[in-house]
């Protein structure tokens, strides 16, 4: 739903609360038109059932208003003397309608100074445990979120196994618009291993479906920082059609929410308004090489023969004495193998070894055809030679041709919401003729570092900007052999809790961290010892 409709919508609501509860807060010693004031009539309900304030900003957060509305209901019809766990429950399960009940019905009064303690000890553990997941959730969408390192996409720059915390307010919050869905999960709810949302992903429907209009327009809250060029970003996939993301051949490709696509962390090579061009492997900005940052390490695939025949396990020792750590595979001739990545600093190493005979890298010539964005006749491009081509930049105009308009399809249909289509040499855009086009938000180009090793915009295009959710700032955690096993895992004790971006050698921050918290531990507990010597 647009803005508009969802102002309606809620009016609608407003006038539904007030009258279902005009007689109650009458009842309270209240005016009968304070039940019907859009958000006046929440905070006076907070002062009706004697619950802070700023429960009503809760009540209007995506998915947290999912716990804290039931909340309200359950609360309103306490305040009136009916606290039974049925009461409760009918609350819930009519969604708030009971109170009508009790409204037009129900002989009710006010109780004024009822206890707000849960009576019993089941009552009070759901309580924290509800307001643990509010907190948790609010943490979790508006500022900081968890996100683990599935692949080596960034590897050496960002290792498998790395745990990160990833910020939402260098970039500026963006709030859910996915309204009705499990708090602090993302696609798929574990073990249940079930949708987690509330959506029909089927692409003929997403358009028609009466779920589907609960999706929220996007905002996104300011930030402190632009997305600059040679960031690490953390983005929901453009080009998702997964069901689960952990499972890449479904059943049939699924339309998701923006953010319910899959999320990837990938490094930001070119930022809106550049030229982006790739050459032998390396990315070219505006004509000059793109530098990157003293953390970041290019890999490339290698062909490798030896001197003399070896085991694979001696292979692998060799390989791992250069840090050459993404496993190995059979060559494009009879006895060699391929390094599937490895950095120009290691294959220099590499080359000094004396059981070593050749290495090669293996990149593709310019002008031989892969299928990579924008997977069009026009354009023969693989990824190591790829563009020039423009990054869209909000109010930037391009012209469009028959020749180009391939670049630029999917960001105008799919990402802006305009129809557009070809007939001969003529493009149309929402059934006009058109010969340019003004984009409407950033957009951005996003690899991995492993250059070999990456599904990325090659692949699928431009990012856009109200795909891009945080930035990552720091390691918390970091297990090698995650994906082995419990008996193979291994800490990277100089990872943990160590900054993303930086220059110099990696520090931990872990010592300084301990010290900081038991500090404050020993703090308090002398501070209370002292306040109760008094």
């Amino acid at each position: 739903m647009s803005w508009t409709q969802w102002f309606i919508f809620l009016l609608i609501l407003q006038i539904i609360h007030g009258l279902g509860t005009w007689k109650l807060y009458v009842k309270a010693g209240r005016k009968a038109w304070e039940a019907y004031a859009p958000v006046y009539n929440a905070v006076i309900l907070m002062k009706i059932v004697s619950r802070p304030w700023w429960w009503v900003i809760l009540m209007f957060l995506p998915i947290v208003n999912l716990i804290m509305i039931p909340a309200a209901w359950v609360e309103t019809a306490r305040a009136f003397g009916k606290d039974k766990k049925l009461d409760a429950l009918l609350c819930i399960v009519t969604l708030g309608f009971y109170l009508y009940y009790l409204n037009y019905v129900a002989d009710v009064n006010y109780a004024e100074d009822r206890k707000l303690t849960p009576k019993t000890s089941s009552g009070e553990w759901i309580t924290s445990i509800l307001f643990a997941i509010v907190a948790a959730t609010i943490v979790h969408t508006y500022f900081f979120q968890p996100f683990v390192i599935p692949s080596s996409s960034l590897e050496k720059s960002l290792l498998v196994g790395d745990f990160l915390i990833v910020s939402k307010l260098h970039y500026g919050p963006r709030t859910p618009m996915t309204t009705v869905g499990a708090p602090m999960v993302h696609d798929t709810i574990p073990v249940l291993k079930k949708k987690s949302y509330l959506f029909n992903d089927n692409f003929e429907k997403r358009n028609t479906s009466w779920i589907n209009k609960l999706q929220l327009p996007y905002f996104r809250l300011p930030g402190f920082e632009n997305i600059e060029r040679n960031d690490i970003i953390v983005f929901n996939q453009p080009a998702d059609t997964l069901l689960d993301m952990n499972k890449f051949k479904p059943d049939r490709n699924y339309y998701k929410p923006i953010d319910k696509k899959t999320n990837l962390v990938k490094r930001c090579v070119g930022v809106a308004g550049d030229t982006l061009e790739i050459r032998n492997g390396y990315v070219f900005i505006n004509g000059v090489q793109n530098k990157l940052p003293p953390r970041s390490h290019l890999q490339f695939s290698y062909d490798i023969t030896f001197k003399r025949n070896l085991q694979p396990a001696r292979i692998y020792d060799i390989l791992k004495k250069y840090d050459i750590t993404d496993g190995l595979g059979y060559g494009s001739t009879e006895g060699s193998f391929r390094i599937p990545a490895a950095t120009d600093q290691a294959i220099a190493k590499l080359k000094a070894h004396p059981e070593v005979a050749t290495i090669a890298p293996i990149k593709r010539a310019a002008g031989e055809k892969e299928d990579v964005f924008p997977r069009d006749a026009n354009y023969n491009w693989n990824v190591d030679h790829f563009g020039p081509m423009y990054i869209p930049k909000a109010g930037a105009t391009v012209n469009l041709s028959t020749e180009n308009v391939a670049l630029y399809r999917r960001a105008i249909s799919e990402y802006e919401g305009h129809k557009i289509i070809t007939r001969g040499n003529q493009i149309f855009i929402d059934d006009q003729p058109a010969t340019s086009y003004t984009f409407q938000q950033d957009y951005y180009w996003a690899m991995g570092d492993n250059r070999h090793n990456s599904i990325d915009s090659r692949y699928w295009g431009f990012v856009p900007y109200d795909h891009v959710f945080g930035k990552p700032v720091f390691i918390w955690m970091s297990i090698d052999g995650i994906n082995d096993g419990i008996k193979n895992w291994s800490f990277r004790w100089d990872r943990i809790f160590t900054t993303v971006s930086g220059s110099g050698t990696r520090s931990s921050y872990l010592i300084p961290f301990l010290v900081l918290i038991f500090g404050i531990t020993f703090f308090n507990k002398w501070r209370k010892k002292k306040k109760a010597a008094k």
